[in-house]
């Protein structure tokens, strides 16, 4: 199945869950993330606003910030595909980009270098690790700095998704990117990040 007929599947199995359940789901997200210290080596952690049925991350960012963890949200170039990160505290003000996605109005965004822990948004996932997008190419763009290296640092990328968005395997292309892991409402899984591409 193509990319296109793989997005359309997997984007309806998403959206056809119900409220309780995404509920459920971001709650659950969040006490499998905490029992696997996944916040606890970063400083610096990048989430996303859900858009769309995406699954809700607003518990682990309110958690992070308790934890007076540095929070950033996605902010989107005003030409090309490669988003600077924003920081966000409770209370402060945002502003709607393009797509009418709030984004912190910070004088001096973050590059994706600069960030410890991204927390990703996706379509789909598969047991390699591959990611299924929205098929904009902003994450691609954002990240094919990490295509060119000899040793693998920050950040380390995490997606975010529910266990109906997990497949065998997924269509991928040579500047995919595969994930260090993803965190369902079920389970954190983990990728072996020897496997990376490089060009």
């Amino acid at each position: 199945m193509d990319k296109y007929a793989l997005r359309r599947q997997l984007k309806a199995a998403r959206n056809a869950l119900r409220p309780a359940e995404r509920r459920h789901a971001a709650r659950a997200s969040l006490r499998l993330a905490l029992r696997h210290g996944l916040l606890l080596r970063a400083q610096r952690i990048a989430f996303y606003l859900p858009q769309g049925g995406e699954f809700d991350a607003h518990p682990l960012l309110d958690h992070a910030l308790s934890m007076r963890r540095a929070c950033y949200l996605p902010v989107l170039p005003r030409r090309g595909r490669v988003m600077r990160f924003g920081r966000v505290e409770r209370g402060a003000r945002m502003s709607p980009n393009r797509y009418g996605i709030p984004e912190p109005l910070d004088p001096r965004p973050l590059r994706a270098r600069q960030i410890d822990l991204l927390l990703m948004p996706l379509v789909g996932f598969d047991g390699d690790g591959y990611r299924l997008g929205m098929g904009g190419g902003y994450y691609d763009a954002t990240l094919a700095f990490m295509h060119h290296r000899r040793h693998w640092r920050k950040p380390r990328l995490v997606g975010v998704a529910y266990e109906c968005q997990r497949v065998d395997a997924l269509p991928h292309d040579p500047w995919d990117m595969p994930l260090d892991a993803v965190l369902t409402e079920r389970r954190l899984y983990r990728f072996d990040s020897s496997r990376r591409p490089r060009v």
